[in-house]
């Protein structure tokens, strides 16, 4: 028993100093991950497209892609994979990670910071660095059109109205013409500056409440 509980911490370490989990959360994380991809090494779209709790969520394809984009799984390229092995998805699940009581301002910050460009990288479609009044379009349209309460030009009216009242609300400097060019991830953060989503960001469809992980154990 003792041997075995040692060759877990050994494999997992240096996952656990990469993401800031704990063994313990690293090993449920593992199990799901097991779940998702029925005991192969690595997970599909179509491994997550089958999640029950997801089925009717308006920006599903976002959340799946987001799991596939390189620039989520902290490595210094762009694009996407077709599939991903344990240690990409927990790259990816690291961005929902709430702080604990230890957690310093330093660190905060920085767990803010990589949570705002995940939630930039899933608009920003074209990996351009920019969000563009198109990105910015498809998922205001599909979160209101698929409603079913909405049309979709009415849906895309508000996306544009929307766009144009944060930018003469949150960035008074910055001109229409230059908001629509593209939001940049310095205007993002200043947009989203008095929201408060250290501890808000969870990953629910997946079986894991992230908020409740400060002793490892998930909730279903």
């Amino acid at each position: 028993m003792g041997a075995s509980q040692t060759r877990v911490e050994h494999k997992y370490q240096d996952l656990a100093d990469k993401t800031g989990f704990s063994l313990e959360q690293i090993n449920n994380l593992h199990k799901r991950f097991q779940q998702l991809s029925d005991n192969e090494e690595t997970i599909s779209r179509d491994n997550l497209d089958s999640i029950p709790a997801l089925a009717n969520n308006p920006i599903r394809k976002q959340i799946i892609e987001a799991f596939f984009d390189k620039r989520n799984q902290h490595q210094d390229e762009v694009g996407s994979c077709d599939e991903i092995g344990f240690e990409q998805f927990l790259m990816v699940m690291s961005h929902f990670r709430p702080p604990t009581l230890k957690t310093t301002v330093e660190e905060k910050e920085a767990m803010r910071k990589e949570k705002l460009r995940f939630l930039f990288n899933m608009h920003d479609t074209d990996n351009d660095g920019t969000i563009t009044l198109v990105e910015y379009r498809k998922v205001v349209e599909e979160l209101l059109s698929k409603s079913g309460d909405i049309g979709l030009e009415a849906a895309r009216a508000i996306a544009d109205a929307t766009m144009l009242e944060v930018a003469s609300t949150n960035v008074p400097h910055m001109g229409p013409d230059d908001f629509y060019e593209g939001i940049t991830f310095e205007h993002f953060e200043e947009i989203l500056k008095g929201l408060e989503m250290e501890t808000r960001m969870h990953i629910r469809f997946l079986d894991v409440n992230t908020a409740t992980m400060a002793c490892g154990k998930t909730t279903s």
